[in-house]
């Protein structure tokens, strides 16, 4: 679509090219698409699980009448939510025309590479190339657009984590499905934002605090991907005989408003579980069965005190959760503020406790960038296994088992003190509670599956 000559010279077979093409119908008008691709900052918020940084390092050309011929020199960095696989950093061009094509006005949003430009800009490794890539958008009625979308890139051949080796190199995880997939749940998100008539459920008293309060779980999802990912040179370390090897472990000292002041110590892991991705999804979702997993609730009930809509499935929605515990009195009440929100490339729980005073902070319309967050969540993805049992694929003869991967992200405030050093114990300790983490949910899976099956049996016998 985007036809760009490559310096073949400049290829070798350390470079691997990946290209995929997708399309798809979303609710958001061509203008304020646009409007996000050229704004940075709006491109992140779009993309909050596929975008770690981006920034326009220069405007190149303003164009005319607006964005049309707009010409930017831009920076992101791409990264999966886990760190497993290393994130992709890239200088590139984008450019933004409005076209007519037989008889249908078109906006195309182009990234093309720096060869011959800019050869002093250098980025970390992998090396990653964006070749010709970008989207052509076309509006349709009702505030609807069609989005063709083709990411096209080289990436320097490096190791990934088998665990991911697949889904990283069939395309799933940089490919163009998932950024629409992505782009679509995030339209029906930013709609649900900016609608008036949309009844909630629970204590928000007006359209404007159920605005700030989506804000707020916004920053909460962003928080949660970026220190799960590898983005920003963060270093990980591998815990010594974990299971498969995937359980990382990093910290952080954080000084700034927006999360705990301290040292905190962050563990992810990532399992291969024999569960289709929306029953994963359904068990974290849902506030009652997860309370049920004795190592994610201490043991206290969770009740459902505001509850927002905002998307078609039901499984995209913010709750505010109250934590039912003995300590809880008039004078202080936890709670726990959860965004889920899913699409056909994968989902996400992500969750946190805040006070009171924080949440009426943010639904009175004060700056709520100081509420601290410290989220701990989810990340399931669809992710077939190839073995010599399961269901027999056909086409290709080999043996198919329907899964998931999940990805688990801990985090806890090791210490008030940012200059303060870890001990093995709190190690040891996150590390348990990951892992147990991790069997108890298998287990709710496993005996929700032998609950169904058994159910099925009985109604055969009927």
């Amino acid at each position: 679509m985007f036809h760009w000559p490559l310096n073949l010279k400049q290829r070798s077979s350390e470079f691997r090219t990946e290209a995929s093409r997708d399309s798809s119908v979303v609710i958001m008008n061509s203008i304020t698409l646009v409007d996000a691709f050229v704004d940075a900052h709006k491109w992140m918020e779009l993309f909050p699980s596929i975008v770690a940084r981006a920034k326009c390092v220069q405007v190149i050309s303003q164009g005319v009448s607006g964005t049309n011929g707009c010409l930017q020199l831009m920076y992101a960095e791409l990264h999966m939510l886990s760190p497993l696989v290393p994130t992709r950093e890239a200088y590139f061009l984008r450019y933004c025309q409005q076209q007519n094509v037989e008889d249908e006005t078109y906006w195309a949003i182009v990234d093309f590479p720096l060869d011959g430009f800019h050869n002093s800009l250098q980025t970390s490794f992998p090396l990653y190339k964006r070749r010709p890539s970008g989207c052509l958008i076309l509006d349709m009625p009702n505030g609807y657009s069609r989005v063709t979308w083709v990411e096209h890139a080289e990436i320097e051949e490096k190791p990934i984590h088998q665990i991911f080796s697949h889904f990283v190199h069939s395309g799933m995880a940089f490919g163009a499905n998932r950024w629409l997939a992505v782009l679509e749940r995030q339209c029906e998100r930013v709609a649900s934002l900016m609608a008036t008539n949309i009844p909630d459920i629970g204590v928000i008293p007006s359209p404007e605090a159920r605005k700030n309060l989506m804000r707020l779980s916004q920053r909460m999802i962003r928080t949660f991907c970026v220190n799960i990912s590898s983005c920003s040179g963060q270093v990980w370390t591998a815990v010594p005989d974990s299971t498969d090897d995937t359980v990382r472990i990093t910290t952080r000292k954080v000084s700034e408003a927006g999360q705990p002041n301290g040292l905190i110590l962050c563990a992810v892991s990532t399992t291969w579980l024999p569960y289709p991705h929306h029953q994963v999804f359904d068990l974290l979702r849902d506030e009652r069965r997860r309370a049920q997993l004795e190592v994610l609730s201490n043991g206290n009930a969770l009740h459902e005190v505001a509850h927002i809509a905002n998307g078609s499935h039901p499984g995209n929605c913010i709750s505010l959760l109250r934590i039912n515990v003995s300590s809880n009195s008039s004078q202080h009440v936890d709670l726990m503020l959860q965004e889920s929100c899913t699409n056909k490339s994968g989902s996400l729980v992500v969750y946190s406790t805040v006070d009171v005073d924080s949440v009426q902070l943010a639904m009175s319309g004060e700056d709520p960038s100081c509420i601290p967050l410290l989220p701990l969540g989810f990340f399931i993805t669809p992710m077939e296994l190839v073995n010599d049992g399961g269901c027999k694929d056909e086409a290709n003869g080999h043996n198919i088992t329907t899964g998931s991967l999940l990805t688990v992200g801990l985090q806890v405030l090791a210490s008030t003190i940012p200059s303060a050093k870890i001990n093995l114990s709190s190690i040891a300790a996150i590390n348990n509670h990951l892992c147990t983490t991790v069997q108890q949910i298998s287990s709710a899976l496993s005996s929700n599956c032998i609950g169904s099956c058994n159910e099925g049996d009985n109604g055969k016998e009927k």
